[in-house]
């Protein structure tokens, strides 16, 4: 690959090879970033140094208008101290004057008086002037030291100033400095920076070459990939076409189904020893299918059963169907013929790329339906059968899993039924005992009536007993004297028995009389 660039200066056009192109271009992105990151160093560093200017321009005006404001203080105080001094000489040539008017009234008087008390007078006036004289001398002093104390502020302030303007000095030099140092690292880290570019740069571009001879190597072989899978497809359809060519319409269909017998005979010793594969030949509502196939394990149990359908045609059919015109048809025959999978062995549509892979998945249409092609005959059942023997392991597992839920379920509804059962002879037997307590008892409550009854008949005979013992024929005869006159008849007429005889005829005569 050449790149053709134009020379800026004398416009003559050159080209170069892809190195070359990269050199330039790389050479150019280098001037390029140099020159953009000086520029931002020139940048940053202007920015910086403005950046000091206006910081130190901003302390300046800060310390001026700091001491311009103490100035004005000191100003406004040494006023102050002036129109204090201007009253304090006021008010002292005052009373100077009037201590003077006194002591020229003083001495108007004295001198009309006489020398002593002139002296005590002139004495006294003494006194006085000797006091005004030390208050204005006081008043001096304090002046004095008014200005002394205006000019120590005045001194302190400018003392102060020039501390201030030394420490904005070297502030604004520190910021210098800090703003080299800055300097100095950004350039630093923009070394750093183009070299980690520089370095970055380099592997990307050993990775990119790295990536494409890995891509043209894997492009490569799946050229060569694609170049043998056309050249087998080409042979195998040169072998269909010379096929088709050989044979008639009937004989297609014929020959496609001999050879998936063929197939499944050559392997059925060996690989499916309990299976079942005929042709159909059992019509079911005026339909049946091509070949219907069921594997068995050792027990017997059914593995696998597929309906099987062979469509072919030759290439000069005007008539051409489509696969799935077939589909309907062979669904009914799986399900007429109890069988779980429907298989569709085909060779018609070649040139329809959703076939062409061999093994097509139509249960989007019709339930576990397949199309293939011949070649994936023995491929698809060996699937089929090896799923549904693993499935059939999983059917077992959960067979055995369910006989042993209703085993545990049948065992807890017998616990349940024996709990039921049991709880209900409880409750029968507790009724029972229950019923014959309460009969026990009402048999005691009869018992005990009876006992009470007998104990009653019992004090009767005991008191009629105890009334016969006291019965006597003095107490019959108490107040009958009838009887009594009867009986001393009687006991007169069998005097002469013995006393027994007559002891025998008036228990003879009580009895009766009871």
């Amino acid at each position: 690959m050449s790149n053709e660039i134009k020379c800026p200066h004398c416009g003559e056009a050159f080209t170069v090879d892809e190195s070359g192109y990269a050199a330039i271009l790389n050479q150019v992105r280098d001037q390029e970033f140099q020159r953009e990151v000086d520029a931002r160093v020139s940048l940053a560093e202007k920015s910086r140094e403005q950046e000091v200017a206006l910081a130190v321009t901003k302390a300046e005006e800060a310390l001026r208008a700091q001491i311009a404001e103490r100035d004005g203080q000191i100003a406004a105080q040494a006023e102050r101290f002036k129109a204090q001094a201007k009253d304090f000489q006021l008010a002292a040539q005052n009373e100077k004057s009037e201590l003077e008017k006194q002591v020229e009234s003083l001495r108007a008087q004295l001198s009309s008086k006489d020398g002593e008390a002139e002296v005590a007078r002139k004495l006294a006036v003494s006194d006085a002037v000797a006091a005004e004289t030390e208050r204005l001398r006081a008043v001096e002093r304090e002046r004095d030291e008014l200005a002394q104390k205006l000019e120590s502020e005045r001194a302190q302030a400018s003392m102060s100033t020039q501390i201030a303007v030394q420490r904005a000095e070297a502030a604004a030099k520190d910021a210098q400095v800090a703003v080299e140092r800055e300097r100095d690292d950004l350039r630093g880290k923009v070394e750093r920076a183009r070299d980690e570019l520089e370095a970055q740069k380099t592997r990307a571009e050993a990775e990119l070459a790295r990536a494409r001879a890995e891509a043209q190597a894997q492009l490569a072989e799946k050229l060569r990939a694609k170049d043998e899978l056309i050249a087998d497809r080409e042979r195998e359809i040169e072998r269909i076409q010379d096929m088709r060519a050989r044979l008639s319409t009937k004989m297609l269909g014929e020959s496609l189904e001999q050879h998936c017998e063929i197939e499944f005979n050559r392997l059925r010793p060996t690989a499916f020893p309990r299976a079942y594969f005929e042709k159909d030949n059992e019509v079911v509502e005026g339909t049946k299918g091509d070949f219907v196939f069921r594997d068995f394990d050792e027990e017997g149990n059914e593995i696998v059963s597929i309906m099987f359908e062979m469509k072919n045609e030759a290439d000069d059919s005007t008539h051409r169907k489509t696969n799935e015109s077939h589909f309907k048809k062979l669904d009914a025959d799986r399900r007429k013929k109890g069988c779980e999978y429907a298989v569709l062995v085909s060779l018609l549509e070649p040139d329809n790329e959703l076939y062409a892979a061999g093994i097509t998945d139509v249960s989007y249409r019709f339930e576990k339906m397949y199309v293939i092609r011949p070649q994936f005959f023995i491929p698809l059942i060996t699937l089929l059968r090896n799923a549904a023997l693993s499935s059939m392991d999983a059917r077992r597992e959960l067979a055995l899993v369910r006989q042993q839920n209703i085993d545990v379920t049948n065992f807890e509804d017998s616990l349940a039924d024996f709990k039921e059962k049991f709880g209900r002879n409880y409750r029968i037997a507790s009724d029972k005992f229950r019923k014959a307590i309460e009969e026990i008892d009402k048999s005691i409550d009869h018992l005990q009536k009876i006992k009470d009854n007998l104990l009653g008949s019992e004090n009767q005979l005991r008191l009629a007993n105890e009334k016969a013992e006291d019965l006597t024929v003095k107490r019959l005869t108490r107040k009958n004297p009838t009887m009594k006159a009867l009986l001393d008849e009687a006991r007169a007429s069998k005097e002469g028995a013995g006393a027994d005889g007559g002891a025998a005829e008036v228990a003879d005569a009580e009895v009766i009389d009871d």
